[in-house]
């Protein structure tokens, strides 16, 4: 390769950097004084209700939202009308830890098969926590309402790790589809 040929690669190597460079201070020229714009957008904020400041400056603390009582009768009643379909969907999340097919193995909870009636803590071959042996009594709706929705609160003491079915109509509709597996 003579010089000539290297001098026209040296040349159009820098004509590509003086291409580039004079672009970047172009768009600089073109952009000063306009100030860049933070990624993403900003949500808009509830307006505020003006509230009164107590008596010595201190701010006011507003009252405290009353969430309606969890009712394990009423969620055990809409159980009877609940959607099976939907509560089959639920069960899915149980899966992980209890098999729901008749004569199914247990996992890491007890086959849910045919709970609904049977003796609490009583499907052969799981060792069940002794503060569940001591509930006694057989599952009821209403009673595995108050367990699937709050376990330690229902048996405290329970290996149950499972915090909880918190939507009342997503536990009917659990329910219903647990009644008819029979």
């Amino acid at each position: 390769m003579d010089t000539f040929e290297i001098a026209k690669i040296a040349g159009a190597v820098l004509s590509a950097l003086l291409v580039i460079v004079g672009f970047r201070v172009a768009l600089e020229i073109a952009n000063e004084g306009v100030k860049p714009q933070p990624p993403g957008f900003t949500l808009p904020m509830p307006k505020a209700a003006p509230s009164a400041v107590p008596a010595g400056g201190a701010a006011a603390v507003p009252p405290p939202v009353d969430l309606p009582a969890f009712k394990p009768a009423d969620v055990a009643q809409a159980a009877a009308s609940g959607n099976v379909q939907a509560g089959a969907t639920i069960f899915k999340k149980c899966e992980a830890c209890h098999s729901g097919e008749k004569g199914g193995p247990n996992k890491v909870g007890p086959n849910l098969w045919g709970v609904v009636g049977r003796p609490k803590a009583s499907h052969e071959g799981f060792n069940y926590s002794d503060a569940m042996k001591a509930k006694g009594g057989n599952w009821t709706l209403q009673d595995l309402a108050a367990f699937v929705h709050k376990p330690k609160d229902f048996v405290p003491g329970t290996k149950m790790t499972f915090p909880g079915v918190s939507d009342p109509n997503d536990l009917a509709d659990l329910l219903a589809y647990l009644n008819t597996q029979k």
